[in-house]
């Protein structure tokens, strides 16, 4: 080995322990990749091992939709409603009391912006789960997960026994936490799955204009530049001057994020952190900050040294 390549390795070998003692401070289980926007240039701790997505599935959804806008397929001015058929609780049109009406943009909006999932699910039906599939199949992810919200809620219902036509969210407040940890849902392969690999290449390649028109590649790059949760890749970079565009996901033993951090000099990072953690409990800070720190330190490896 060149003295050149031993210091690489030694250098790859500092940042992965200081990755597993950021995820061991958190106690969690976590899987990084990163990648150099522009010269492909990657870094990755557990990168091809398959991951739980949660809400990160709903990228491809968003492409979807702005791939269809793009080339006249659809009017992102037409409205829609969201009904109760929809409507399970949660952000945004997902908890509202009422029938809310808005065009296909702005549910692309509330899906990615604050992870609304009765969005999610209309928009779903509106571009049509085929042509998200034949999409991610067209650009090389055939393995690449997504799901309705409302099928993931059934499974769960039917797995706990739960009353299926009550909120679920209703019903979990007594199911012991080993049952929420069990749950297919939070398993890699049977809940929407991908690899960390796969995730970043796919925001890679929007954010090259590789994965559509160009105008739809800016569009979704526009809506996750917007997205409002500030607690988990942002406050890995907290620089003035560094934007970051982001998709979370969250469930139960589940909490990731998945975005690109594009610094003042122009170089672009897609990077992506996903953890399993050890409690289904909704606040977990520790992990929150965990997403944050793990992406810092794989960008870090990537960014050139002064």
């Amino acid at each position: 080995m060149t003295t050149a390549a031993a210091l690489r390795s030694a250098r790859a070998d500092r940042t992965r322990a200081a990755l597993a003692d950021t995820f061991a401070q958190a106690g969690v289980e976590g899987f990084v990749h990163a990648r150099d926007i522009d010269t492909g240039e990657e870094f990755g701790h557990g990168a091809d091992a398959q991951v739980v997505l949660a809400s990160v599935f709903k990228i491809p959804i968003a492409l979807e939709y702005a791939r269809q806008a793009a080339a006249g397929r659809l009017d992102p001015a037409l409205r829609h409603t969201v009904t109760a058929a929809y409507r399970a609780g949660g952000s945004g049109t997902d908890g509202c009391a009422y029938d809310v009406e808005m065009s296909a943009r702005d549910l692309a909006f509330m899906m990615m912006t604050i992870s609304d999932n009765a969005a999610t699910d209309l928009l779903l039906d509106v571009v049509g789960a085929d042509r998200v599939r034949a999409t991610l199949d067209e650009l090389g992810f055939p393995d690449f997960g997504f799901s309705s919200c409302a099928a993931l809620d059934d499974d769960i219902r039917h797995e706990l026994g739960l009353d299926p036509d009550r909120s679920l969210d209703d019903q979990l407040s007594g199911v012991p936490d080993a049952r929420l940890l069990a749950l297919r849902a939070c398993a890699p392969g049977t809940g929407p799955s991908s690899t960390p690999r796969d995730v970043t290449a796919l925001l890679a390649a929007i954010w090259r204009d590789e994965a559509g028109p160009a105008a739809a590649c800016a569009e979704v790059r526009d809506i996750m530049g917007q997205q409002v949760w500030q607690h988990r890749l942002v406050s890995g970079f907290p620089e003035a001057g560094v934007r970051l565009a982001g998709k979370t996901g969250t469930d139960f033993a589940v909490r990731n994020e998945a975005g690109v951090v594009a610094y003042p000099d122009g170089k672009r990072y897609a990077v992506g952190v996903f953890l399993r953690t050890s409690t289904a409990v909704t606040r977990q800070p520790l992990a929150d900050r965990a997403i944050g720190r793990a992406a810092r330190l794989a960008v870090d490896h990537l960014r050139p040294r002064t």
